[in-house]
């Protein structure tokens, strides 16, 4: 059986390695640990963008690099420690801009979207788990409601996200001391969403920010493993479903 979870601030827990933290999900999520008291290891591609993005918050150790790259997957479990109790897997790439319909996909461009996506993530687990098993953590993987529904032109990123939410879903069948979820945090006003729309006014979604209050519950492991969307999330806490 899984151990029990505290369901109290997410203070409660030490450790947590974020990936993609320069911007968007993964920069709120690093700022909202780092000042609860968490240490936290992020990365990002940009060194000089993760750096600028992180300075002066506390308990952050960053380490720039491409998560595609073994050699970084492993300075960043080593910075992480032998204790781990939250990997969010946040990093991804949207693919090609503008969205493709499938019938012109370019088929390299979509074996690097599963790399990063789909492939990194896992591999990055798969060294994690010493670390995690020992903290009785939580893995949290990204999705999207593209994972799940037909849009057009979102194909090979949904599929990616699909991928990916059924990896959360085994590894917490074979896994069962850990926590693991697949979150879809829905639309938010980031870069990705931006290049997912050239030119459109994305002004109208919400900050990244603004969803860190449903989030909470996964980030304490106060909820069973599965697949949860923040509106999910936010319907189980008015429900009074979690504490």
């Amino acid at each position: 059986m899984p151990a029990q979870r505290t369901a109290g601030s997410v203070a409660g827990m030490t450790t947590a390695l974020i990936t993609g933290a320069s911007r968007g999900l993964g920069l709120a999520l690093t700022t909202h640990l780092s000042g609860h008291g968490w240490r936290v290891v992020v990365d990002a591609r940009s060194a000089a963008d993760l750096s600028a993005a992180t300075a002066g918050l506390a308990g952050v150790t960053a380490v720039a690099g491409d998560v595609t790259d073994e050699e970084h997957r492993r300075a960043l479990l080593a910075a992480a420690g032998d204790h781990l109790d939250l990997l969010i897997l946040n990093a991804s790439t949207l693919g090609q801009s503008p969205l493709p319909s499938l019938a012109d996909y370019d088929v390299d461009r979509l074996r690097r979207t599963f790399e990063i996506n789909t492939v990194a993530p896992l591999r990055l687990v798969q060294l994690a788990l010493p670390a995690l098993r020992a903290a009785h953590g939580t893995v949290i993987a990204i999705s999207s409601d593209a994972a799940v529904a037909a849009y057009e032109g979102w194909g090979g990123y949904g599929a990616s996200k699909a991928a990916l939410d059924q990896i959360a879903n085994v590894l917490a069948a074979e896994e069962t001391d850990l926590r693991v979820y697949a979150v879809d945090p829905g639309d938010m006003r980031t870069q990705m969403h931006a290049e997912a729309f050239p030119g459109e006014d994305i002004s109208d979604r919400p900050l990244p920010e603004t969803v860190l209050p449903a989030l909470e519950p996964v980030l304490r492991g106060a909820l069973p493993s599965g697949r949860y969307s923040t509106g999910t999330l936010a319907e189980l806490a008015l429900a009074g479903a979690v504490e």
